[in-house]
């Protein structure tokens, strides 16, 4: 049974740095790539980040390149993402999801197993 748990999710004002981390179990970690997706209020579920299996490549919505990092770590079976100079448009749910696929994708289809999800509630 493939299992995704988030923390690290809180309130932070804009301008302030938060890190998530997402353990995963029940499946080969490092076969697979992953990705954060986020969902704000009355909005529909948006990508943020993606990665690799062997974390070698990456990918960034525009809306945080330059802010946020993805990462993982393979012998903890745990991607992590960094968020800093959040902005009140950062605010959401935080979702990890790992993906079918080896490589980087943005494409939501292409992720099978989701988190429960953390908030990120971002004030001015």
């Amino acid at each position: 049974q493939v299992q995704l748990v988030e923390f690290g999710g809180g309130l932070v004002q804009a301008g302030e740095s938060l890190g998530l981390s997402c353990v995963v179990s029940g499946l080969t970690f490092s076969s697979f790539a992953m990705g954060w997706f986020r969902q704000a209020p009355e909005k529909e579920r948006e990508f943020v980040a993606t990665i690799s299996r062997s974390g070698s490549t990456t990918v960034y919505a525009d809306s945080v390149k330059g802010r946020f990092t993805i990462s993982r770590d393979n012998t903890k079976n745990t991607v992590y993402l960094q968020m800093n100079s959040l902005k009140v448009e950062d605010t959401g749910v935080y979702y990890c999801a790992r993906s079918l696929t080896w490589y980087d994708t943005v494409i939501q289809m292409d992720y099978s197993d989701w988190g429960q999800g953390t908030q990120v509630t971002v004030s001015s």
